[in-house]
Order: C-alpha cells, then structure tokens, then sequence
C-alpha cells in the first residue's frame, strides 16, 4: 500500500537513493560454481546474468568490494541456503550498455534487479540468442571476487 511507505521521496529504506549512477557498483552473487571459471578471460560466465524464467529479472546488489564483511553478509542473505562461490562486480552502466535497465527492488537493503531482457515469444531461439548477447556483455564487463569463509 502507497501510504505505508515512510521513505523521503528520493531515498529508498535502506538510505540509498532510488536511482542507481552509471558508476555505482553493482554485484551478482554467483551460487553456481558454472557461473564462473577463474581460469579464463573473462572468469565471470554469461549464464551467471542470465534472467529468470519466473519474472524476467537478474537479482542483483548495490554494494562494492568494500567493506568485504558487509558484502558477505549479503551474498550469504541473497545466496538464501544455497553455497556462495562469490560475486560478479560490475558497474551500472554495464547493463545501460546492453540496452538493460537496472533498478531498486527493496526489500531487502540494497537490493536491485536488472530487467528489459528481451521477450520474443515467436522465436525462442532467437529470444535465447539475444539475451545470451547482453549476458555476454555483462560478464565481460564483470570481475570476479571470492568468496570463501
């Protein structure tokens, strides 16, 4: 309901504002050890971008390498259960680049979305195809950081 939220217009619960800068950094949690190859360029694999079937939508987090402690914190919370490898860092304006649009999804803190993937329900293939293409160019824009406790 529109009237419970107690936010300033502008600013999210967490304290960030609701729009996301180009620069900001932004962060995939891998849970997938085939998301990810440390030993080749680039170590982050387009699988790792790719949306979900259900909403059409990348789960993502607003929060760079620092502080490390913080950034667990929210892989363990995002990772929900399943093992955390680690993260995909990456800036906003990679998305913009693959004509994606990234945006705040609260709750929980710092949460966002990337979203826009393309939908072609006439051709499955070729739907497949350009997604894997901006999925491509996320992970080539991406760096890898472990994540092991």
């Amino acid at each position: 309901m529109e009237s419970e939220k107690l936010w300033v217009m502008g600013m999210l619960p967490s304290g960030l504002p609701d729009i996301i800068a180009d620069e900001e950094d932004l962060v995939r949690f891998l849970t997938q050890s085939s998301h990810f190859n440390i030993f080749q360029e680039p170590p982050i694999k387009p699988s790792a971008f790719l949306p979900s079937p259900k909403d059409l939508e990348t789960s993502i987090c607003r929060h760079g390498i620092d502080p490390a402690e913080r950034l667990w914190q929210c892989g363990v919370a995002a990772a929900n259960g399943r093992k955390l490898y680690g993260a995909a860092l990456f800036k906003a304006k990679s998305a913009k680049i693959a004509a994606l649009q990234v945006g705040p999804d609260e709750p929980p803190d710092r949460h966002a979305v990337i979203k826009g993937w393309p939908v072609m329900d006439y051709d499955a293939d070729l739907q497949k195809a350009k997604r894997k293409e901006k999925a491509i160019l996320l992970a080539s824009q991406s760096s890898f950081i472990p994540m092991f406790k």
